[in-house]
């Protein structure tokens, strides 16, 4: 029996839908009938300040947390918490990544600068990168807030579960007044 577990890192700044997306994989890897194991960690503000999120799923998994270096999957939702977090992947590891930049507090107040440099540097490290324009792609598909639902879409299309039990999983985490350009920006993502 194979004990194969696949990792994988969710990461940004609270109010881009983490937790929400984290929620959403988690369910569609039960629906597909893998043990699964979610962990997560916030930042000091809700909005604002670092969320990262840990999901495993397999067989048979013990811990929800990624083991540093074994990250499968590495899903940004904001480029520097992107960078933060390449040292969790694996060589080889997949890094999906949305085109967005937000500026922490030292960068707003002209203590730091934000780095200028940081999609070369995610492409030097891991060839299998996907960059992602999440905010576009999800005003396209009707509402801006949908960003984190395209990223999942594109993540989507790595992982070894099939398309109706994310559409099954959308139905039970997303809000019924949002589920419609959900799943369209699911979709769009997922074609990426």
């Amino acid at each position: 029996m194979s004990r194969q577990i696949t990792n994988i890192l969710l990461v940004g700044v609270g109010g881009q839908g983490i937790l929400l997306a984290s929620e959403v994989l988690s369910e569609a890897a039960m629906l597909a009938g893998f043990d699964v194991k979610k962990s997560e960690i916030h930042g000091m503000s809700q909005r604002g300040g670092s969320v990262v999120s840990h999901v495993r799923y397999g067989t048979e998994v013990f811990s929800p947390i990624v083991p540093e270096g074994e990250g499968d999957i590495l899903f940004g939702f904001e480029l520097m918490e992107t960078c933060r977090s390449l040292p969790l992947i694996k060589p080889g590891g997949i890094v999906v990544a949305n085109d967005l930049q937000i500026s922490p507090p030292s960068v707003l107040m002209g203590q730091e600068a934000y780095p200028a440099d940081l999609v070369m540097r995610i492409q030097d490290h891991f060839p299998d990168f996907i960059l992602v324009d999440g905010q576009k792609i999800a005003q396209g598909a009707g509402n801006v807030r949908a960003a984190n639902t395209v990223l999942l879409g594109a993540v989507s299309r790595r992982l070894a579960i099939a398309e109706d039990f994310w559409m099954k999983a959308l139905e039970k985490m997303v809000p019924p007044k949002a589920l419609e350009v959900n799943k369209a920006a699911f979709k769009i993502g997922r074609e990426l």
